[in-house]
């Protein structure tokens, strides 16, 4: 069995380039996520006869011999196939437009820097010479149209326009763009859009004016990066950011742009997210907002031009405790030095880090008798001394940790802190400063047609 399967919370640009897959693969089943998007739920419901999905729920894993991914590459992204990650003769193809790395290890990939990703599918269609219906054109184009914002986004380029070229000449419907790529808001998006507009600040870094928002979501609300967007449009900025903050704990941020020069899928990718130069989210937990709200600000300024690397930064030589170490003795001896917390280690091996936050742990007082390995956490996030501080920061915050030990040829060199990291930030990029643009190359790897 083979199927095609795309990203949750999926766009009209997904199911497209899902559909388009399908007809790449005629025998492949498209699989969609749970959740939708309004517009997306809209067009399978007025189009249930002509296009047919199934839900992972009613796959059996078992018998999937072909997964093919398409605008998205990401596991985490996936919706009910995790069980495909540990199968060992899958094999994976990626269909996708995205920068960064990807985690899937596809056994054939294409990917390639276009606005949509079905501009992407399109290349493959034409030279496999495959026919397009007029309902195939219509929803590849509105696909199209909605995740370059009509051909405007920055991230748009001449191949996505001659794509739009070809989709008409294939008798692709306007009404069915005007219908589905800008659907009705519903109550909640407008009374959520009307705070949005309230509430946003303007702020002038450099020579662009970006607008910040943080509000917090109490209940579920569709769509909000199209909120973002009218936010942007409504303000008139270069560049808007939506901190939506929502139950347990998490931030979602969503970022749109109009200039390569703030380049929204760069700063979400070092939040732990993704996207392209004008569009792109990340989720985080445990943060507070105006941390990250900071963080935006200062990766805007640009972090390849901050200058320094983690052993430039890192505090030498390192505070160890040893495994059989008491837990009573290893709290005390933080206290007394004025630290959160110290790797555990057994000669040159690292085994683990204690922390001050481990101390809720200790449940009864004996446990306080108890060696540190008991409590210690394991196995430990570390970084390399030649790696950024933006790197470290980002490793820091996605996995919620406070300190990073620094690794060189397997030997604990030295430790880093969240406030070190941050520190060396706001020291070389002053929030009352002028910001500059992010500066990024990514690199991204094309698989032939």
């Amino acid at each position: 069995m083979e199927i095609v399967t795309t990203h949750k919370g999926t766009d009209l640009d997904a199911l497209a380039s899902v559909v388009a897959a399908q007809l790449l693969f005629p025998e492949s089943i498209g699989v969609l996520p749970q959740s939708l998007n309004p517009n997306v739920r809209s067009f399978i419901s007025l189009h249930r006869d002509l296009f047919a999905f199934s839900r992972s729920s009613e796959i059996d894993v078992r018998r999937v011999t072909r997964l093919i991914v398409v605008d998205t590459h990401q596991w985490s992204r996936l919706d009910g196939l995790q069980q495909l990650k540990e199968k060992k003769d899958l094999e994976l193809l990626l269909f996708d437009h995205h920068h960064g790395d990807t985690d899937l290890n596809p056994t054939w990939e294409y990917r390639d820097s276009v606005g949509a990703n079905i501009t992407l599918m399109l290349r493959q269609l034409k030279d496999t010479q495959t026919k397009l219906a007029p309902i195939h054109a219509s929803l590849f184009l509105a696909g199209l149209y909605e995740d370059t914002g009509n051909l405007t986004f920055s991230s748009t380029t001449p191949e996505d326009a001659r794509a739009a070229a070809l989709l008409f000449e294939s008798g692709a419907d306007l009404k069915i763009l005007s219908a589905f790529v800008t659907p009705a808001y519903s109550k909640k998006q407008k009374d959520l859009l009307f705070d949005m507009l309230r509430t946003a600040n303007r702020l002038t870094l450099n020579d662009w004016v970006v607008s910040i928002n943080q509000l917090r979501v109490t209940e579920h609300i569709d769509n909000l990066a199209i909120l973002v967007q009218m936010v942007r449009q409504v303000l008139n900025v270069d560049a808007a950011f939506g901190l939506f903050l929502l139950d347990n704990d998490r931030c979602l941020i969503i970022g749109r742009s109009t200039t390569d020069d703030i380049n929204v899928g760069a700063i979400m990718r070092c939040m732990g997210g993704g996207g392209h130069p004008g569009a792109g989210a990340a989720m985080i937990k445990a943060v507070n907002p105006g941390v990250l709200v900071a963080w935006i600000r200062i990766l805007i300024s640009g972090e390849s031009r901050v200058a320094g690397q983690v052993q430039d930064l890192m505090t030498v030589p390192v505070f160890t405790l040893m495994p059989e170490t008491p837990m009573e003795t290893a709290l005390q001896a933080l206290r007394n030095r004025g630290i959160h917390g110290a790797p555990v280690v057994d000669g040159d091996r690292l085994l683990g880090i204690i922390s001050m936050r481990d101390r809720r742990r200790l449940k009864k007082p004996g446990q306080y008798r108890h060696a540190v390995k008991t409590f210690m956490s394991q196995p430990v996030h570390t970084i390399s001394p030649d790696k950024s501080p933006a790197a470290a920061a980002h490793r820091m915050v996605k996995h919620d940790i406070g300190r990073l030990p620094v690794v060189a040829e397997g030997k604990l060199v030295g430790i880093l802190t969240r406030s070190d990291a941050m520190g060396h930030f706001y020291g070389l990029c002053p929030l009352d400063g002028h910001l500059g643009p992010v500066m990024t190359n990514p690199v991204y790897k094309n698989a032939a047609p």
